[in-house]
Parts: structure tokens; C-alpha cells; sequence
């Protein structure tokens, strides 16, 4: 039994970020999922693929993982680089690019 360590990022449908701060804890996968023959779903007997654990911080998740005997890796999080970008500059004289319509 694995498991991975993460912090989730930001969705890109919204501008919040909202449950980024939490850290969560997810089962990797063990069995190979199977295809119904006759609907065409996709099924697994994995149950632990659903569960998915938040912690505070980084620490409770591994100290969770190490009372339990799961083996983990921690997935350090990438932080979002901002590009400052200003309207005006679309307007400017000395553009690099040319105006296109």
C-alpha cells in the first residue's frame, strides 16, 4: 500500500483558492481498473482510490502515513509565478509585436 503527499493546486476554473492550504493524502492505485464489457464503464475493486485525507500541514500527513505503515512520497508544491501585465501596454507606440485585427 502507497500513497502520495500533496498539496492540490489552484483550479483553473476559478480565480480563488479555496482548498489549496490543506495537504491531502491519496492511496495510489493497485489493481488495474476493468472495462464492463457490455456498458462500457470503467470499474475498479480498489476501494482505497476513493479515499482521500486532508491534514493541516505537511507533517501530520506523513506522521499519519508512518503510524499506519504506508509507504508515501511527498510531492512538494510549485508555486504560481505572476506575470504583471498591464492593459495600456496593448496601446503602446513602441510595441514589439504589431497591431493585428
Amino acid at each position: 500500500m502507497s500513497a502520495k503527499i500533496y498539496r492540490p493546486a489552484k483550479t483553473a476554473m476559478q480565480s480563488g483558492k479555496a482548498k489549496t492550504h490543506l495537504w491531502v493524502l491519496e492511496f495510489d492505485q493497485e489493481k488495474p481498473r476493468t472495462i464492463d464489457p457490455i456498458m462500457g464503464y470503467t470499474s475498479s475493486r480498489d476501494t482505497r482510490q476513493q479515499v482521500k485525507l486532508t491534514f493541516e500541514t505537511a507533517e501530520q500527513a506523513i506522521a499519519y502515513a508512518e503510524k499506519n505503515g504506508i509507504e508515501y512520497r511527498v510531492i512538494a508544491p510549485k508555486e504560481a509565478t505572476r506575470k504583471a501585465v498591464s492593459y495600456t501596454d496593448n496601446f503602446r507606440f513602441n510595441r514589439l509585436q504589431p497591431w493585428t485585427h
